[in-house]
């Protein structure tokens, strides 16, 4: 299975997402992140992964949640994920990602991957969260999910 994260940079009432330009989700709206390569530790690979897709320099991400992704019978990766309120630089366009900031209170969960709105909020909110979520082999519907918060990591 292939670690991942997921690294959500946030400024006030406002979250940092991504349009995914290619890849798994290609088209959603999701947090800037990626795999986590040979050597390289979940928080590095979060640092890496913003830096690389948006251009913005995230210092001390927090964790404060985790989870597993399965399409059909296969578990496709192990996202852990990240917020992080440090950080520097402007958000530009890259090969793999159109970033733009979008108001908390209005998120718009209609272009996100469906397990997002059973999540995101404890992500906003601070909370840690575990949780696993299975798609049919399209990953175009969530057919069973399970979500835990509060959890220590």
């Amino acid at each position: 299975m292939q670690p991942a994260t997921l690294c959500y940079p946030i400024r006030g009432d406002e979250i940092l997402l991504i349009r995914k330009k290619r890849g798994l989700g290609e088209g959603k709206l999701v947090g800037p992140g990626g795999k986590v390569e040979d050597g390289e530790t979940p928080r590095e690979a979060a640092v890496r992964e913003v830096r690389e897709e948006v251009r913005v320099s995230v210092e001390n991400p927090t964790k404060v949640g985790e989870f597993e992704f399965v399409f059909g019978e296969q578990s496709e990766m192990f996202v852990h994920v990240f917020r992080a309120e440090e950080f520097s630089g402007t958000p530009r366009e890259t090969e793999e990602a159109d970033p733009g900031w979008f108001d908390v209170d209005e998120m718009p969960y209609d272009e996100m991957w469906e397990d997002d709105r059973l999540w995101m909020p404890s992500l906003l909110s601070g909370e840690t969260f575990s949780g696993w979520f299975r798609f049919d082999e399209d990953g175009d519907e969530m057919v069973e999910e399970e979500l835990e918060t509060g959890v220590e990591f």
